[in-house]
């Protein structure tokens, strides 16, 4: 899924800094990830649009999963009742405090409430993973399989989905993603992991000509490729030169 990338040194447009200050909230918001995790700034920023469907007194402003699941479950129902769409992927994110998911959800919710778009976004693929900070490290200090899903699945996640196959499923699609990344890894740098070309890359391999024929005077076969390439021999006329029937009786004779 595609979504808008917030600019990797200010995590937050400035536009978007300045909407925040000028709604006055209870806190400004220092840590990004932290901060927003627990819906309570969040219920602030609908509350100055929307404050007869926002009652601040039964939100709290607690770092327990707990908490931030009943705050985060309230305003779920307020954006259905009023039909107002913020993908699930990025609220559960902003919950487990996933990286870069924070940072789109307040820009999502800039883009709702002021149905305005941002010029300084980029359009990119994200995974709410760690493959930016791993990019950034040597190759001999990225992680390993079983790195790559304690940094990507948290603990609170294991604790909020009671569904077994679904945790599995979500450690299958990160050890998947693991794979694939070593696996442009070592085709970006064959000399670093050791990759010796197969046999079939170092063998030259040549395209047959159109028509292979063998000459000569006692050729009973002619060579051609048929439609998949491969070369087949098929029997050409044969020219028998006459014996005289004298020459023959003498042949038999002896």
């Amino acid at each position: 899924m595609a979504y808008a990338q917030p600019p990797k040194k200010t995590g937050l447009p400035r536009e978007v800094l300045k909407w925040l200050q000028s709604l006055d909230l209870s806190f400004s918001p220092k840590n990004v990830r932290r901060d927003f995790s627990n819906g309570y700034l969040v219920a602030e920023m609908f509350s100055w649009y929307y404050p007869e469907d926002f009652t601040m007194h039964s939100y709290d402003n607690g770092t327990s999963l707990a908490t931030k699941l009943s705050n985060w479950a309230q305003i779920e129902r307020f954006l259905t009742r009023q039909h107002i769409h913020l993908p699930k992927e990025i609220i559960d994110s902003t919950i487990h405090c996933k990286p870069g998911a924070a940072e789109l959800l307040v820009q999502e919710i800039y883009s709702i409430l002021t149905h305005r778009r941002l010029k300084t976004w980029l359009r990119g693929e994200v995974d709410f993973s760690d493959r930016s900070y791993q990019e950034q490290l040597p190759m001999v200090a990225r992680s390993t399989a079983s790195k790559a899903i304690k940094n990507n699945l948290r603990l609170s996640e294991m604790i909020a989905e009671p569904n077994i196959s679904t945790i599995q499923g979500k450690i299958q699609a990160i050890v998947q993603r693991h794979l694939e990344y070593r696996r442009q890894e070592r085709l970006q740098n064959p000399k670093r992991f050791g990759v010796k070309p197969t046999l079939g890359e170092r063998t030259a391999r040549f395209q047959p000509s159109a028509s292979v024929s063998r000459q000569g005077p006692d050729s009973l076969f002619t060579c051609h490729p048929d439609s998949t390439g491969s070369i087949i021999r098929s029997k050409t006329s044969v020219q028998f030169k006459e014996m005289d029937s004298r020459q023959s009786s003498r042949a038999l004779s002896n």
